[in-house]
């Protein structure tokens, strides 16, 4: 007895028993900090791209997006790396001679090729959308329509590219878009924030996009669409006003003062000194005017400028209808409109024009905003040309219109007042990306934009190395727990011999 109680002091822990725990441990210590090791190494990033084309009325662009590759649809942040403007007019220009629209696509695809990775090109989609220009166009003259997107196709399905198809956007459609662009680049629907309206003015027509709690779909269920974004459901305002672009209201602003076929117009919209001759057929070859046409016009007019901002508005005013409206409210035209809410966001054409007058500060009071409108439009044509040597003097002439336009459509047309004026913020681009409705159109297409709220790490980067950390101590401390029982005994069998 007393052997076996000597033989269990010397070696009170089986030996294989020892080896084992103190291996299992050693390679425990070892996985943790290879993972931690991994789990943190630096991986070179890899993108991947989409490209989308927005053939407008007045000229084509071609926007070129990416986003990290290992985060498809969930977490990765989808940002605007090229953009090009395609020489020229836009793609409705070309009814008579189609095969011209696909030859003034090349150069932009020639930058879409350097641009994007070689070994990607296969992989990207490619988009081209068409707005109004092509809306009206299509009303016209649907073959001419369909002649000019075979040309697009031609050229595009030449490209490197994955070519999706390419056709005219409803105008619900290019409203919703842009209103998920705004939203998206400003991280609105990741955070579930709330949302920016939306505001977007081109050549031939105009989009308002808005979340307002007075506006369930019920009363007007044409204007409503439904999205559930990032694990929020949105019912989202928007309409589109086809011929009330900046263009054709132009258009129609002129050929409401051209009705008695008269050989000289004096219009309030242009400057004092302006004097240019123009041609009944080309003022209204467009189905915005058309029906309008007086029955005997002669061949021309001259079209003399008289700088008056606030004729100039009377004038504008008289291409909106104010009188009819079978709902609770309207904006103008008979069209449902619900009460405005929260900050705007106004591009495209609003941006550009009010930028070139200087008037995109919108904590500006409104009445100084007219003052300084009203100015501008009462300098004589030889100052303002005086003024801007470099810009092209056709777009010089019509900035007095344009911004008087901007501002009776927002205040007169969709209701901004005084106070509710500085909640709209005119902008270009959001994070680098241009405000636009390309993005959300290409984001749809693709499925990135997540219907419920992406995916998450179990545990956050802090948490999970807070955890690989104190496993590790517990790992060491069992080591030596286990390393003091196999020689404590023999320590203490020494001093009691000494």
């Amino acid at each position: 007895m007393s052997a076996q109680r000597e033989m269990k002091e010397k070696n009170p822990w089986p030996t294989p028993v020892t080896i084992i725990i103190i291996v299992i441990g050693v390679i425990a210590i070892v996985a943790l900090v290879t993972v931690a090791v991994l789990q943190n190494k630096p991986v070179p990033q890899k993108y991947k791209y989409g490209i989308v084309l927005d053939a407008g009325s007045s000229h084509t662009a071609l926007y070129i997006y990416q986003w990290p590759a290992e985060k498809d649809n969930n977490t990765g942040r989808v940002e605007q790396t090229h953009s090009c403007k395609v020489k020229g007019k836009g793609i409705s220009s070309y009814a008579s001679e189609p095969w011209k629209a696909g030859e003034s696509l090349k150069e932009c695809m020639g930058e879409a090729e350097e641009t994007v990775p070689k070994e990607r090109a296969h992989e990207t989609p490619l988009y081209l959308g068409a707005t109004a220009g092509m809306r009206l166009l299509d009303i016209v003259n649907s073959s001419a329509s369909k002649n000019v997107f075979q040309a697009v196709e031609n050229a595009l399905r030449n490209s490197p590219f994955s070519y999706q198809g390419a056709r005219i956007l409803s105008g619900q459609e290019e409203g919703a878009f842009g209103w998920v662009t705004v939203n998206y680049l400003d991280d609105r629907l990741k955070q579930g924030l709330k949302t920016t309206g939306a505001l977007d003015l081109g050549g031939a027509s105009t989009q308002i996009s808005f979340i307002s709690d007075d506006f369930d779909g019920s009363e007007s269920p044409i204007n409503s669409v439904n999205f559930r974004l990032y694990g929020n459901d949105y019912n989202l305002y928007t309409h589109s006003f086809l011929c009330y672009g900046k263009d054709q209201a132009l258009k129609m602003v002129v050929a409401n003062q051209t009705q008695s076929g008269a050989t000289t117009v004096l219009d309030p919209c242009f400057h004092s000194g302006y004097n240019e001759t123009k041609n009944y057929s080309v003022l209204y070859d467009s189905p915005c005017v058309s029906g309008r046409k007086p029955q005997e016009v002669p061949e021309i007019f001259d079209h003399i400028g008289k700088g008056n901002f606030q004729e100039c508005q009377e004038v504008v005013k008289s291409v909106f209808n104010f009188t009819s409206c079978k709902y609770s409210r309207c904006s103008f035209n008979g069209v449902f409109q619900p009460l405005l809410q929260g900050p705007f966001g106004a591009f495209s054409a609003y941006y550009f024009v009010m930028n070139f007058l200087n008037l995109t500060d919108t904590s500006m009071p409104l009445e100084t905003v007219k003052e300084k409108l009203s100015q501008y439009c009462a300098t004589s044509w030889d100052k303002i040309k005086i003024q801007h040597p470099t810009v092209n003097v056709k777009y010089l002439a019509e900035y007095c219109f344009s911004g008087t336009y901007i501002l009776t459509l927002l205040t007169e047309g969709y209701d901004f007042t005084a106070v509710t004026y500085s909640n709209i913020k005119f902008i270009k681009k959001i994070k680098g990306s241009d405000a636009g409705w390309t993005l959300g159109y290409m984001l749809n297409l693709t499925n990135m934009i997540p219907a419920e709220a992406p995916d998450s790490p179990p545990l956050p980067h802090a948490g999970y190395v807070s955890i690989v950390t104190i496993m590790t101590i517990l790992l060491i401390g069992l080591l030596l727990l286990l390393a003091l029982r196999i020689f404590w005994p023999r320590c203490s069998k020494k001093t009691q011999i000494v």
